[in-house]
């Protein structure tokens, strides 16, 4: 079976083509591409795979933006950190989904399922992407007032405004406020950036960072952008390649 992942985090994609060919050694993961734009060129130019691997946010759109532009028949497992809204729209037309972060079971139930539609997929209506992007548009995206989070044996409130950034680190989550100060919280980066409004940008599995926190852009290898901030940090923050463009145009206040 060949199999094509859409998804701009080039870590994520490898962790979700290295779990496909541990549950089935005999998947083909023909193609990782990272953006509407790469996507689209690729569909274009080549055949279409027997399944296909979702992210839904992209660097430069939605991912549904590709389905729109170029016809492709193969079925979508999306891997999403959205919520119920859009999962049950999905559901509807007989497309599975993995939450992030996803396991080998999640991937393994995700394949067990398309075996068992595989026969239905040329019966059924096709997904109405459109219809799925009216949804998406008519819910934005959510901004918590403050977070919780944990000092010495206390619960403390600290508001959205004051927040540097989230970021992990030991895979654990920690916010830093502002004024530098550090502290350990339960929320994962996921549902932090359903919360956190377009004041902040996730700019890769380990960091999710505030507008008002970034002192400068400098560009980096390979077209990649390093991040400072206003408050210190010792570990550098880098924009991949292939999110430097909706970065920058984030940060003129362009989102």
């Amino acid at each position: 079976m060949k199999v094509v992942i859409i998804e701009d985090e080039p870590l994520t994609a490898e962790d979700l083509s290295s779990a496909l060919l541990e549950v089935d050694s005999s998947i083909q993961v023909v193609a990782m591409l990272e953006s509407v734009l790469e996507s689209v060129s690729y569909f274009t130019e080549n055949e279409v795979p027997d399944l296909i691997f979702s992210d839904i946010q992209l660097s430069d759109g939605l991912s549904f933006e590709v389905f729109k532009k170029v016809k492709i028949d193969a079925p979508v497992i999306f891997c999403t950190a959205f919520d119920e809204y859009a999962i049950q729209a999905f559901k509807a037309n007989g497309i599975d989904y993995i939450m992030k972060p996803f396991s080998r079971q999640t991937v393994a139930d995700a394949l067990k399922k398309y075996d068992e539609l595989k026969s239905r997929f040329s019966a059924e209506p096709k997904l109405s992407y459109d219809s799925i992007l009216d949804l998406l548009g008519k819910k934005e995206k959510s901004t918590q007032a403050s977070v919780l989070v944990y000092y010495k044996d206390q619960i403390l409130p600290v508001k959205m405004h004051d927040v540097a950034m989230f970021y992990i680190h030991n895979e654990v989550t920690h916010l830093k406020t502002l004024k530098g100060e550090d502290y350990l919280l339960d929320d994962n980066l996921d549902k932090l950036d359903q919360v956190t409004g377009n004041e902040f940008y996730r700019i890769n599995r380990q960091y999710l960072v505030n507008r008002r926190a970034i002192k400068s852009a400098s560009r980096f290898f390979a077209r990649k952008l390093m991040v400072s901030l206003t408050t210190d940090h010792k570990e550098s923050i880098i924009v991949s390649k292939a999110k430097a463009t909706s970065f920058l145009s984030w940060l003129e206040g362009s989102d």
